[in-house]
């Protein structure tokens, strides 16, 4: 890449993902100059989608846009007509179907209960009450040993590969637990998907922006950091400081995708294996999504595999170890006046869509 004049651009932004995206967009309407780069051969990061039959494919897992803050579902809409989406996720342990997140249909489906106070007084009668260090004695706290055993313990340690008694509480805490009839994964005030897919987001927020995609900034860094007065950094924050203080864990993913003649494969979007011989964690189908009715689908099974540095990291491991290396990389920062780091790997912080944006807004009013 050679640049077009012999004027620098203002900023490199290096990933064209959600917090690269925001920044080079709200940057470029301030009169900025900016370059986006990509390793990859397409934008929008993880969310990105790829129209196979009129199917929308999220090529790196579900994406459902959720968030409690008006200004933020505004923000997203000004890109695309978003569609009013009910996740809707089933549970299947050994063809047993249970409804997620965890509710009064779940509790009914596994005890017969058919009452909040009858479904407390079963989890209480099983709960773990000593003090908590790990995530099996979180996940019994919190909804008892049964459903511990049918719907998290096998789940979650195909997809950590460690048992749940090595990992951290925090990680379970994300899973909602309600005592009423809905069946909506996500409790937020806004929930929805994109008319259209993911990827059309990224092409009108970087719409009149340079962008270059196979591009790997850490391959020609002295050159990239010399074209621009200041560098956004969305990638992996260990790899930036060239290791010093060890690598970062991360889980990693690998999808088998199969387009079938059948139009109608599960019927959901997402459907959860929770026993521990199967060994996908779950099968997306795509067309549910948009709940259109094309012809034929396409379903992609997840498979959970470590982080070896040639793969793409997805899930931050942060427990105390990782918090402790990743907190010697953030102090590295400091005095960096260059260098800005943000979003998920940039931060090591499991981020959701909405928080990578506010994250991203919160750091261009910085700066």
């Amino acid at each position: 890449m050679i640049l077009v004049d012999n004027n620098k651009y203002d900023y490199l932004i290096v990933g064209a993902g959600i917090f690269g995206s925001v920044c080079a967009h709200e940057l470029t309407k301030q009169g900025k100059r900016c370059l986006v780069i990509d390793s990859r051969n397409h934008i929008g990061g993880n969310c990105y989608t790829e129209n196979i039959n009129n199917i929308h494919v999220h090529k790196y897992g579900a994406h459902i846009f959720h968030t409690n803050d008006k200004k933020l579902w505004d923000y997203v809409n000004q890109f695309a007509e978003f569609k009013q989406y009910t996740h809707n996720v089933i549970a299947n342990y050994k063809d047993e179907m249970f409804t997620l997140p965890f509710s009064m249909w779940t509790f009914n489906q596994m005890w017969g209960v058919n009452t909040p106070e009858q479904a407390k007084e079963k989890i209480e009668s099983q709960k773990f009450t000593g003090e908590i260090t790990n995530l099996e004695e979180q996940a019994i706290s919190m909804v008892g040993k049964d459903i511990y055993e049918k719907l998290i313990k096998g789940y979650t340690e195909k997809q950590w590969n460690r048992p749940c008694t090595s990992l951290p509480p925090a990680i379970i805490k994300r899973l909602p637990v309600r005592f009423d009839w809905g069946s909506n994964y996500f409790n937020d005030k806004y929930t929805g998907i994109p008319i259209g897919g993911y990827t059309q987001i990224f092409e009108k927020m970087l719409e009149g922006i340079d962008v270059l995609l196979n591009s790997d900034y850490f391959n020609h860094k002295d050159y990239y950091d010399s074209i621009a007065n200041k560098v956004i950094y969305t990638g992996p924050i260990d790899k930036f400081f060239d290791y010093q203080y060890g690598k970062l864990e991360y889980k990693s993913l690998t999808w088998e995708t199969e387009q079938l003649e059948q139009d109608n494969f599960q019927g959901v979007p997402v459907m959860n294996y929770t026993d521990s011989e199967t060994l996908y964690t779950r099968i997306l189908e795509h067309k549910w999504f948009d709940h259109q009715n094309q012809k034929g689908t396409i379903i992609s099974r997840e498979y959970p595999n470590d982080y070896d540095g040639t793969n793409e990291p997805y899930y931050p491991i942060r427990d105390t170890k990782n918090t402790e290396i990743y907190n010697k990389y953030q102090e590295l920062t400091k005095g960096l006046d260059k260098y800005i780091f943000g979003g998920r790997l940039g931060s090591y912080v499991y981020y959701d869509m909405h928080q990578v944006i506010a994250q991203a807004l919160v750091k261009i009013s910085e700066l």
